[in-house]
């Protein structure tokens, strides 16, 4: 077997000589879609005596993290943010403490957690359809953050990340093509050659007294092929409160617009600010036009929970009833959410689900996470996947994958003070290697995007090069 092959057989416990082949339609669903039966989802076997595989041949990925969450009672993050209110964060560097065992490469990861609904996409002829499954793919791409308020590890300038799942049908490459300002670039494709999924983020953040804000920059680009349809859109902003004092509590909130650029159809998606008493907070509404502006549908929800979809009469109609004072309907299938501020400190109390409009059409419902979460950094299980270093690995993976940065691999399994240490020591050798490339008068040149255009927005991205899975990885920078 080639090197591309072992690598399949290690990270997703296939036979590779199967992987190029058709896929049944288990492949294309999330680990929560599979159809089987429950005496064949518990028993696994040994693979070549390491990888664990059940007997749909669909590899067993890790349930929990080798260390449980460390403590953060103890430690003031007032005594580092106190100087740099309204100031740009991303050169500050703030202590191990409040990170998560994760690079921000591995959280843009998080996006593929809801692939199914790109699948629906490919899957629908009515565009209608596949606009409504865009948007709901979109708005599950931040449903992950929910709860997750330690910060991922910024990303070390030439640091990449790779993920390919099989049974999930993608692979994954994102790189950090820049470190000031920090830009991100990702590319994802269907492994039938169905989709492809691609963008440059960069987070602008911002310290505002007692929340820290992270507003989105760069365009976020999902083209399905069979459709020969694009659609482009960025992501809301995001906000932590009470990282002073109190109960540290996160929203999404903004206008999220996604453009379909072959037909002109547009969706239009407003996260809500809380507002006071917090009677909004989490919430989505919005609606999807055609080309003409001639509302199609309606879309409401959470994106803490579950999304909806409605024709905009059946809509006005219900909200009009709602003025007059007509009792809501509520859907009750899941357990209300309940404030966990026992202390009212500045945290909004939320009590109610998604008010349920008769007729609606389900678009998409967040999985539940382990019950372990929060002793796992609020993870969900594709989340505490995503760092697993299996035997063998090592000789595959880019040099420059996340996985290998001994900070976050330290921290991972609860080796605090090595970690702290790994951390100071990798941006110290980054400054350096800055230093020596400016005194030499020699550019950075990143090895798997390249500035360009975005074929559909006219705006400046970071395009896939392509070649990163041909793995020849001889003049990759050594980071670590």
């Amino acid at each position: 077997m080639n090197s591309e092959e072992e690598f399949y057989d290690a990270v997703t416990g296939f036979d590779s000589d199967n992987s190029s082949g058709d896929f049944s339609e288990a492949n294309h669903k999330g680990p929560e879609m599979l159809d089987l039966e429950p005496h064949q989802s518990n028993k696994t076997e040994k693979h070549n005596g390491e990888t664990e595989i059940q007997e749909n041949g669909i590899k067993r990925h890790r349930t929990s993290l080798p260390a449980p969450m460390f403590s953060r009672s103890d430690f003031s993050v007032w005594s580092i943010l106190k100087k740099c209110i309204g100031l740009e964060l991303s050169k500050i560097t703030m202590p191990i403490v409040f990170n998560e065992p994760l690079s921000f490469l591995q959280r843009i990861t998080e996006y593929m957690e809801h692939i199914y609904l790109i699948n629906k996409a490919c899957s629908h002829t009515d565009p209608l359809e596949r606009m409504q499954a865009v948007a709901a793919f979109a708005v599950s791409a931040v449903a992950s953050q929910w709860e997750r308020t330690g910060k991922p590890f910024n990303p070390l300038l030439g640091e990449t990340y790779e993920l390919t799942r099989e049974d999930l049908g993608f692979r994954f490459i994102s790189e950090q093509v820049s470190h000031h300002p920090p830009i991100s670039a990702f590319y994802s494709e269907g492994l039938n050659k169905d989709f492809i999924f691609h963008g440059s983020i960069y987070p602008k953040l911002k310290f505002w007294g007692k929340s820290i804000e992270a507003e989105p920059r760069g365009t976020i680009t999902l083209e399905l092929l069979k459709h020969n349809e694009a659609y482009t859109w960025t992501n809301p902003t995001c906000c932590v409160h009470n990282v002073i004092i109190g109960k540290l509590w996160l929203e999404q909130y903004g206008v999220v617009e996604i453009i379909n650029h072959s037909t002109g159809d547009k969706c239009v998606l407003n996260f809500k600010p809380c507002g006071l008493f917090g009677k909004e907070l989490h919430r989505v509404e919005g609606y999807i036009q055609d080309k003409h502006r001639k509302k199609l549908c309606v879309i409401y929800g959470k994106w803490t929970e579950c999304l909806w979809c409605t024709d905009p009469t059946t809509y006005e109609t219900y909200k009009k009833n709602e003025k007059r004072g007509s009792e809501p309907k509520k859907k009750s299938s899941e357990e209300d959410i309940k404030s966990e501020n026992d202390e009212a400190d500045d945290m909004p109390e939320v009590q109610d689900t998604v008010q349920f409009i008769p007729g609606s059409k389900l678009l998409w419902r967040i999985n539940c996470r382990p019950p372990n979460s929060s002793q796992m950094y609020n993870f969900t299980s594709f989340a505490v996947s995503l760092n697993e270093l299996e035997k063998g690995m090592e000789a595959i993976l880019a040099p420059t994958d996340c996985r290998l940065r001994p900070d976050i691999r330290n921290m991972e399994n609860g080796n605090m003070d090595v970690a702290s240490r790994e951390k100071e020591r990798l941006e110290e050798k980054q400054r350096a290697a800055r230093k020596e490339r400016a005194k030499d008068e020699v550019e950075w040149h990143t090895r798997w995007f390249h500035q360009g255009t975005n074929p559909y927005t006219g705006t400046p991205d970071w395009l896939y090069s392509g070649g990163y899975f041909d793995r020849n990885f001889s003049d990759c920078p050594d980071i670590y």
